[in-house]
């Protein structure tokens, strides 16, 4: 009994090495093999020339993304044009649009408050007085005070819509930071304006609160 196993699990394990041995290397035909096996281009990187050689192979493909079409995670795009010289429509109309972020997290804290010290402090200052290094109590090459984001009432009541317009479009003296902080990154650094100015807001009732018990 013992060998009539060994004898059918060596018939069986020659069986199989044979069976191995004869595998398919070539597969069948592809009914469509431009949808089976996918032309690594990246967006945007195919030239016109390019192009044009795939077209004479009756290969058509576009490296362009159907118009409105987002990447994955982005943020929607914000929906008001920059307004023509004169005019003030969608300035006022961005009051009504919200941040679409969620509160940060310590770690989102941090990083937006490295973005506004690198990218507004220069001109609003490290505590957002408006006493940057470039106005520097008046001493500094730029004579006009930047705005004073923390305890001027203008600013602290200034909706995160607005904030968002004029981060993106520019506003007076002010350009745009569009190209230097992506949408997410321009949000996270309103939030960060909007937590120092309800910090200082506390403070402020918090001082006239312990002036009021004093007396």
């Amino acid at each position: 009994m013992k060998k009539i196993f060994i004898i059918s699990l060596l018939a069986v394990a020659v069986t199989v090495v044979i069976s191995c041995s004869d595998i398919k290397r070539k597969p069948g035909r592809v009914y469509m093999p431009d949808m089976a096996y996918s032309r690594a281009y990246e967006t945007y990187s195919v030239t016109e020339q390019d192009r044009e050689e795939l077209e004479k192979k009756g290969i058509h493909y576009s490296n362009i993304p159907v118009p409105g079409t987002i990447k994955r995670g982005e943020l929607f795009p914000f929906a008001l044009a920059k307004d023509k010289d004169g005019d003030s429509t969608n300035y006022v109309a961005s009051k009504q649009i919200h941040n679409p972020l969620p509160a940060l997290d310590s770690v989102h804290a941090v990083e937006a408050e490295r973005l506004f010290l690198v990218n507004c402090g220069i001109c609003h200052g490290s505590k957002l007085d408006g006493n940057g290094p470039l106005y520097k109590g008046g001493e500094g090459p730029f004579p006009a005070k930047p705005a004073q984001l923390v305890g001027d009432a203008k600013y602290e009541s200034m909706p995160e819509g607005q904030m968002f317009y004029s981060i993106t479009y520019g506003k007076n003296k002010m350009g745009s930071y569009a190209s230097q902080l992506d949408s997410r990154q321009r949000w996270m650094v309103i939030q960060y304006i909007k937590s120092k100015q309800s910090a200082g807001k506390a403070s402020a009732a918090g001082s006239d609160s312990t002036a009021t018990a004093k007396k």
